[in-house]
């Protein structure tokens, strides 16, 4: 089974009911408890989520962000899911708070077997909980990967531009670093470019002299190493792209561009 748990908590909870009359509502659709075992079993989610069980007739509006997130986590809990999507489960809490929910997920993770989609713009909490990432453009994902062979030797030009953003915990290294600033403005996912849907703002394309098979011809996911499978990107350069770009860095190295064939 799966589940859901949303960005920020306060608009799904019911204003009007008790956290425990949030709780009891997936046990009773889904008929998970009845009669006097949805108590304990209420009861019990609310110590898993790290919340005090004396709190079960509270309402939302009594509880910090932290805790109504912890509330909605609990709440996809209650239908034992095998997948639960996090869509940016943590994205409207302090960062201390980020904290806590990320810790509790990985801990509840390990204790359930749950997998995760995660989704989420911040790719330093990406990095730290995703084991497989997809990076989507205007609806389409463009790049999928290990984490670890996204985050060192990414494929897309626009995966290296997220990454050129991401700050580093080292003065020395960040002021070392060029962040690729990319141009334009956005196009409508309603309406995406043909071809490739980056072409209109991708710096590859304009370092290469803008080749019109970007314009004409949609890239599908392919991976350029044998030895790679799993990892795939969507570019017609991508040998081009890793010859200019610096495994770690995430960013193009000074060299001048190869010509595209």
């Amino acid at each position: 089974m799966e589940s859901i748990c949303w960005p920020c908590a306060a608009p799904s909870l019911d204003p009007r009911q008790t956290v425990g009359e949030i709780l009891a509502e997936p046990l009773r659709t889904h008929n998970l408890a009845d009669g006097h075992a949805r108590a304990p079993r209420i009861v019990d989610l609310l110590r898993v989520v790290g919340l005090d069980p004396t709190f079960v007739n509270r309402y939302p509006h009594e509880f910090s962000g932290g805790q109504r997130q912890r509330i909605g986590i609990a709440r996809a809990l209650a239908v034992e899911p095998d997948l639960i999507v996090c869509d940016e489960p943590i994205s409207a809490l302090d960062v201390s708070i980020q904290a806590q929910v990320i810790n509790l997920l990985e801990q509840l993770q390990r204790e359930f077997g749950i997998t995760y989609l995660f989704i989420a713009h911040d790719l330093a909490v990406v990095r730290h909980i995703a084991d497989r990432v997809a990076v989507m453009y205007l609806g389409k994902i463009v790049e999928v990967a290990s984490s670890d062979a996204l985050y060192s030797r990414p494929l897309h030009p626009y995966s290296v531009a997220l990454l050129s953003a991401v700050p580093v915990p080292d003065a020395v290294a960040e002021r070392s670093r060029r962040r690729i600033i990319l141009q334009g403005d956005i196009p409508s996912p309603s309406s995406p470019p043909s071809g490739c849907r980056f072409h209109t703002r991708c710096w590859l394309r304009e370092r290469l002299g803008n080749p019109d098979i970007c314009m004409s011809v949609e890239p599908q996911l392919s991976s350029p190493d044998p030895h790679r499978p799993d990892h795939v990107a969507a570019c017609h350069f991508v040998s081009e792209l890793t010859n200019m770009v610096q495994p770690g860095a995430f960013l193009p190295a000074e060299t001048a561009a190869p010509a595209p064939p």
